[in-house]
């Protein structure tokens, strides 16, 4: 993920203990932070917190996609998020239920998670 960030890093997991596809949760400066392996190698981090049951949840979220985006569907009533860009795909419009997106980096083979981008 590219990104300017301004805040500091924070080391969260060695990349082989992340599982592909499956969400992992990490407290990073203070916020729950959901974090993703995908298949294909990349990492994506958004908030854990379910903005629309506010339970933090969605590391235990079923990772998918939907064409080329990479998603994550909420346990809690199922809507899907892009794990890029935090916009729920089942209501794109409502900028009140968008995630925030958190930077992400591999260094070392250590996983750190930065603040929210955007």
């Amino acid at each position: 993920m590219s990104a300017t960030v301004t805040g500091a890093w924070t080391p969260v997991c060695r990349y082989a203990d992340l599982q592909p596809e499956r969400g992992v949760a990490a407290l990073v400066e203070g916020r729950q932070v959901a974090l993703f392996r995908l298949f294909d190698g990349s990492l994506h981090a958004v908030d854990h917190r379910d903005p629309f049951s506010g339970a933090h949840v969605l590391a235990r979220g079923i990772v998918g996609s939907r064409g080329d985006v990479p998603t994550v569907a909420s346990p809690m009533y199922k809507q899907v998020f892009d794990l890029r860009s935090g916009v729920c795909l089942d209501a794109p419009d409502d900028a009140a239920v968008r995630l925030p997106v958190h930077a992400v980096r591999l260094r070392d083979g250590v996983v750190e998670v930065g603040p929210p981008v955007g």
